[in-house]
């Protein structure tokens, strides 16, 4: 496990949320929860919104494929020893833009297995002092390896998200 104060503030209640464990098993290990879970959901609650000025279902699997390929770029940069502060991103923005609602969950599943499956590739391909590498996103240093730890703990704040409010 990371030491959480290598973890930027904003980002520590994901990582503190996965417990113990190695980087790559927990995204395996979350990515398993995530797709057995929203394997379950039929299309109609797919489209379901709690509240109306806020995403839904469709939407934040969407908005979590996007935000696991924007850290795992991030990642890869830094990895490779770019120094280059990389910007931040809106998921407000992200979000309508994607038109996830005109998709099936199945299609939307299919996409995040395959983004998941790349980026537990190019996790499992660093070695330690590859993960110890850092560079600048959205004005914080953060390392190769913290990103990997966010990729987890992001996933699993928005499985959280969707049992306790889509579908309990």
């Amino acid at each position: 496990m990371i030491d959480l104060q290598k973890i930027p503030k904003y980002y520590r209640g994901y990582v503190e949320s996965l417990g113990e464990g190695e980087l790559v098993p927990l995204l395996l290990r979350t990515g398993d929860a995530f797709i057995s879970f929203c394997k379950l959901l039929n299309e109609a609650q797919g489209l379901y919104k709690y509240a109306e000025d806020k995403w839904t279902v469709k939407d934040v699997i969407l908005h979590s494929i996007d935000a696991e390929r924007v850290f795992a770029y991030r990642a890869m940069r830094f990895a490779r020893n770019d120094k280059t502060e990389l910007s931040g991103f809106d998921q407000n923005i992200y979000v309508p833009e994607a038109y996830a609602n005109d998709r099936s969950i199945h299609s939307l599943l299919s996409e995040f297995t395959n983004v998941r499956a790349s980026t537990v590739d190019m996790f499992s391909s660093f070695s330690e002092e590859v993960r110890q590498r850092t560079g600048k996103a959205s004005g914080v240093e953060i390392s190769v390896e913290a990103i990997g730890f966010i990729i987890s703990g992001h996933l699993s704040h928005h499985l959280d998200i969707i049992k306790e409010r889509y579908t309990s």
